[in-house]
């Protein structure tokens, strides 16, 4: 690593917070920089003496410090960070983070990090396994945030099983695997993802079941990967990613103008569920049910094709193209055929069929699709999917995955 990378470091309070001193001593010994935040629990178990002689540098705790945030200091904190670790992360700082908490500085600065996020878990095994934990680990995943552990072993507490904080030695491994430049670092790449509303009147629109789920999942992989990475999604529940820049739109029109805009880019995704039609008319009021009258006739206009438009930008257009396509019948047959008409390098097809619960599920199963034939993916996570195409698409580029 060429120049010393800067960690801000929060130690929160529990009984493994004296292991995140040999965390620091052993990151140290590596490159890396420290500043850490001393949350009031993680005080009752490490001192601010032993953690500022450790890492050089004054420890900071108390978000209402005068003189620390006369300069708006949890801001500081951050902006000066490569990377954000928590060790350990116990289950409280956990929820908090999950659900947008800010009691303290640790916290704050959480919430108001643009950084990437590491976290080590330690508690007890069944705080663990409790179902709000691995609910709140679910969420801080989906955002980008990374894991680094828990193991099994001997507790604190007595007890034996998983939640023992990682070893300090895997932890500095994390960061370092963290901070060191992704394989897709100096790419540019925009993934468009969810569904598109298209306005019948001002409460009604024509829509489709997207989740976003997938999309967000390549997002936030092309970000770890180290790719400058602007997503533009329609509406969904789906966290943004972290990492990413992230444009809200609701129509295919302004799905398409958002793309445009962020041309020139060297790999775009095209994950998006885009309506194919809108309605030609949209009226200005709300549409009137008439008591024994006829429904409204509505007359559809074709959208934008995105994927078609970005694969023929001309000088604009983005290196490699990518798009998906959701079929419920003959999918790689039809999968084949849009590749050729839409003059895409590759697609990702997949069978959206109502039992296979691809539409809002948490699994995909897609076919890969390139100028030299289809190839069967197995069943996997839209998370391990979104990696596994990171992976590809560093191949392509001439860069490996480790």
């Amino acid at each position: 690593m060429s120049a010393s990378k800067r960690v801000l470091l929060i130690i929160a309070g529990g009984i493994a917070a004296y292991k995140a001193l040999d965390v620091i001593r052993r990151g140290r010994e590596r490159g890396l920089t420290f500043r850490v935040i001393l949350t009031k629990g993680g005080a009752q178990f490490v001192t601010p003496l032993s953690v500022s002689a450790l890492s050089g540098h004054k420890v900071y705790g108390d978000l209402f410090s005068l003189t620390d945030e006369a300069e708006m200091g949890h801001i500081r904190l951050v902006r000066e960070a490569d990377l954000v670790v928590v060790a350990p992360a116990t289950a409280d700082i956990i929820a908090k983070m999950a659900h947008g908490l800010a009691d303290d500085l640790a916290t704050t600065a959480l919430l108001a990090n643009d950084r990437p996020v590491l976290i080590a878990p330690s508690m007890n095994a069944v705080m663990w396994a409790h179902p709000a934990v691995q609910a709140n680990i679910a969420t801080l995943r989906a955002r980008g945030v990374f894991t680094v552990g828990p193991g099994a072993g001997d507790l604190a507490c007595g007890e034996v099983g998983d939640g023992r904080l990682a070893d300090p030695l895997d932890i500095v491994g994390a960061m370092l695997a963290r901070l060191a430049p992704g394989p897709l670092a100096g790419l540019k790449a925009l993934v468009t993802s969810g569904p598109t509303f298209e306005a019948i009147d001002p409460v009604r629109f024509i829509g489709n079941r997207s989740s976003g789920k997938q999309g967000h999942a390549i997002a936030a992989a092309l970000a770890a990967a180290g790719a400058a990475t602007t997503l533009i999604s329609g509406p969904t529940a789906e966290p943004d990613p972290a990492g990413c820049k992230v444009i809200h739109i609701e129509s295919a029109a302004e799905m398409l103008a958002a793309a445009q805009n962020a041309l020139p880019a060297d790999i775009a995704i095209c994950a998006a569920a885009v309506s194919d039609w809108r309605p030609a008319h949209l009226a200005n009021q709300k549409m009137k049910k008439r008591e024994g009258g006829e429904p409204p006739r509505i007359e559809l206009a074709t959208n934008p094709d995105i994927l078609a438009t970005l694969a023929a930008a001309g000088p604009q257009r983005p290196r490699l193209v990518v798009g998906f396509a959701a079929e419920t019948e003959r999918v790689v047959e039809f999968a084949q055929v849009k590749r050729a008409k839409k003059q895409c390098d590759w697609i990702l097809a997949n069978d959206v069929s109502p039992q296979t619960g691809t539409f809002g599920g948490a699994e995909n199963e897609v076919h890969f699709i390139t100028a030299s034939g289809a190839e069967a993916w197995p069943r996997l996570s839209k998370r391990e999917l979104a990696a596994r195409l990171a992976a590809r698409i560093a191949d392509h580029f001439g860069k490996s995955v480790a």
